[in-house]
């Protein structure tokens, strides 16, 4: 038996925080009375931030007061009172290191069934006054829970709760919690998480992403953060840092594309790269200043004696220009090892390579893969391009369909001169379109990947969806600056394109930010590397901001950094939390 001590509830409100405003739900109050607890919510209570809070799963908040009791204790506070972690139920009693995944308790009317721990975020540490909360929750194994309401009901405060059914595999709030974000996990317990149906999708996963990572050797993947960071499930970089390849071919590919071969100046063999991956070069032309840095993908054979990038002439792109008009062979460049989560992924089920102008690079690499192979997969080969002239790889791609013993490929010219072929050069005119996507009857159960422009990605992504395709098999490559992530604050940027602020020290440490294609000088008061981005707009990914969560991981390419506070979980090899480090030397930052 527990004991509810208080009913906490509280509307979304805006609080300031940091010059920004964050809509949030955090601020619960407790309320004297019976309390409808309904599907959703409590009655008088809301959420600020759907996407990491809320939802039949995570209906409710519950926290005990032993927790309350360890942290006065712990932060030397004695201000904090029932609702001040942001939870709707203050209890006696089920605390995190015996209250299991699946478990069902009756609270006065109500029925609950236990779903996950808490996912912390910053919000609770903008709540409680320590903005390392988030971080103390884990490490101390003390995040609390959430419920989902089986029945709804009237509950109030003094009632006694109920234990009425035991979730299977017996496995605490605690355990799974340090499952995801703690290292030391072992296969047996993902494989015990995922045979619970009560586990929240969220957090299946998670769990289904520890598994496919798993080794051979009883661990699943050699840290916890790979069930929360795609950038942590890549592979770990080839090389650190940056390192000379020579240009050993140059070959023009369409009217604006241009291919350059990058074979080591010894001769020696390349380490293999995973299709899809791209590298990210440095140039150094005369009179640009500082260095540009730039990250292309990979578009030859996996395995082959070169790696093989494509650069499309961009309108006043200095980079793009100086390989197109200045790199010859011979020369040298700077590279750094290849990278990327977008890759594809070994199986039986369809594949669907789509693109749209250059955008074709990583998804023809994929086809040189599948043909090397000779895959038995359905192949479905989706290209969209303005004309013939713009049609970069066209016989190459054709060449490797033909090998593929269940290839179907349609290419669409939007605007075809009048010497391409229809039926030979190109099969449909107009645009790749969401409309002309949904009526491919794409096969159920594919593997898709996409690149190209980011609003061509969208609408792709979108029409798959409306066809029924599964959200988690669509993957995309996004170059330049990603979508931000800022959850809950209210006004999230600014709006302007990455730039130097005013003010940067002359005399800091370098810091580049690859796919925003700029560098600036980190000083002291720029305080950590997130901070440093934000302060030049650049758009960036988080949520604990205190090292725990990884949604700020990223690839570090070249430099190190030095980290205070101390990640829960460390990044994976040859990545970085920007959330919680500053450069200790120069840095390229893969942002």
């Amino acid at each position: 038996m527990g004991r509810l001590v208080s009913v906490n509830v509280g509307m979304p409100a805006d609080v300031p925080w940091r010059g920004r405003t964050v809509h949030t739900g955090v601020y619960k109050r407790p309320v004297s009375g019976p309390r409808m607890v309904r599907r959703l919510n409590i009655d008088g209570d809301g959420q600020g931030d759907l996407g990491g809070h809320g939802g039949e799963e995570r209906a409710v908040l519950v926290y005990q007061v032993d927790s309350y009791d360890f942290w006065k204790k712990q932060l030397g506070r004695a201000d904090l009172d029932a609702g001040g972690f942001g939870e709707n139920l203050t209890v006696e009693g089920l605390p995190d290191d015996q209250v299991c995944v699946g478990d069902r308790y009756r609270i006065g009317e109500a029925l609950f069934e236990v779903t996950q721990p808490r996912v912390t975020c910053y919000r609770v540490g903008l709540r409680v006054g320590e903005p390392r909360m988030a971080a103390l929750l884990v490490a101390h194994r003390r995040p609390g829970f959430y419920m989902r309401v089986l029945r709804e009901g009237e509950i109030e405060a003094g009632q006694e709760i109920a234990k009425v059914a035991s979730g299977p595999e017996r496995m605490t709030i605690e355990e799974i919690d340090g499952v995801l974000y703690l290292p030391g996990h072992t296969r047996e317990q993902v494989e015990r998480a995922l045979r619970i149906p009560a586990l929240s999708p969220g957090w299946q996963g998670s769990m289904r992403a520890l598994l496919e990572a798993a080794d051979g050797e009883g661990t699943a993947g050699s840290t916890g953060a790979v069930g929360l960071s795609e950038a942590a499930a890549s592979p770990a970089p080839v090389w650190q840092g940056f390192r000379p390849l020579k240009v050993s071919a140059v070959r023009a590919e369409s009217r604006t594309v241009r291919s350059l071969y990058l074979s080591a100046p010894d001769g020696s063999a390349l380490p293999d790269a995973a299709a899809g991956q791209f590298l990210t070069v440095r140039l150094t032309p005369e009179g640009t200043g500082a260095p540009l840095i730039r990250s292309y993908s990979l578009s030859g054979e996996p395995g082959a004696d070169a790696y093989r990038i494509s650069v499309k002439r961009e309108p006043h792109g200095s980079a793009s220009a100086w390989l197109h008009d200045t790199v010859r062979v011979g020369d040298t460049l700077d590279v750094a090892a290849p990278r990327g989560s977008f890759r594809l992924v070994p199986g039986s089920d369809p594949v669907v390579l789509m693109s749209a102008g250059v955008g074709v690079t990583p998804v023809l690499a994929m086809l040189h893969a599948l043909a090397h192979e000779r895959s038995p997969r359905s192949v479905w080969w989706l290209h969209g391009a303005h004309d013939g002239a713009e049609h970069p790889f066209a016989e190459e791609a054709r060449r490797l369909l033909r090998d593929l013993p269940d290839a179907h490929a349609t290419v669409f010219y939007s605007k075809p001169a009048g010497t391409d072929r229809a039926g030979t050069d190109y099969d449909e005119t107009g645009r790749l379109s969401a409309e002309r996507i949904r009526d491919l009857a794409l096969p159920e159960g594919a593997d898709v990947y996409i690149c190209g422009p980011a609003v061509f990605m969208s609408e792709a992504s979108k029409a798959l969806d409306e066809a029924g395709l599964d959200a988690s098999s669509v993957h995309t490559e996004t170059f330049g600056s990603g979508a931000g992530l800022t959850p809950g604050v209210a006004q999230p940027g600014t709006g302007r394109a990455p730039h130097q602020p005013e003010g940067m020290p002359q005399d800091g440490t370098p810091v580049s930010f690859a796919r925003s294609g700029m560098s600036v000088r980190w000083g002291k008061d720029n305080g950590s590397l997130l901070e440093l981005a934000e302060e030049c707009d650049v758009p960036v990914r988080w949520s604990c901001r205190t090292g725990v969560c990884h949604t700020c991981e990223l690839g570090l390419l070249a430099g190190a950094v030095d980290y205070d506070p101390e990640p829960v979980e460390p990044p994976a090899e040859g990545n970085v939390l920007i959330c919680c480090s500053t450069p200790s030397e120069p840095v390229v930052l893969d942002l």
